[in-house]
């Protein structure tokens, strides 16, 4: 069984700023590729953003060029760069690591608001 624990989120004003981390049980080098997904109230979960082992990154064109997803091998620990924060980025945000299974984060809010 595979850990994933989410951290970072919280309350920030729109403009501001956030980093996520997400530290894994094992070495994220087992998996095809890590990822954010997010859950905003009454909408269904969306893609933000995906790391592969490769080193390759995609966004959604919503966070596209205000996120940043990156990683530390030795930590095991994958991160999301929040800048540029806007109130449609609230949401409950999860790390997941991607291969044959797959495995999820319990998940960390994010509330964009003045």
């Amino acid at each position: 069984q595979v850990q994933l624990v989410e951290s970072g989120g919280g309350l920030v004003q729109p403009g501001g700023s956030l980093r996520l981390s997400c530290a894994a049980s094992k070495s994220i080098f087992s998996f095809e590729a890590m990822a954010f997904h997010r859950q905003a109230p009454g909408k269904p979960r969306e893609w933000v953003s995906t790391l592969t082992t490769g080193g390759s990154t995609n966004y959604a064109d919503s966070v596209k060029g205000r996120f940043t997803i990156s990683r530390d091998n030795t930590k095991n620990t994958v991160y999301l760069q929040m800048n540029s924060l806007k109130p449609e980025d609230t949401a409950v945000y999860y790390c997941g690591a991607l291969g044959t299974r797959s495995y999820w984060g319990q998940g960390t809010q994010v509330t964009v608001s003045s």
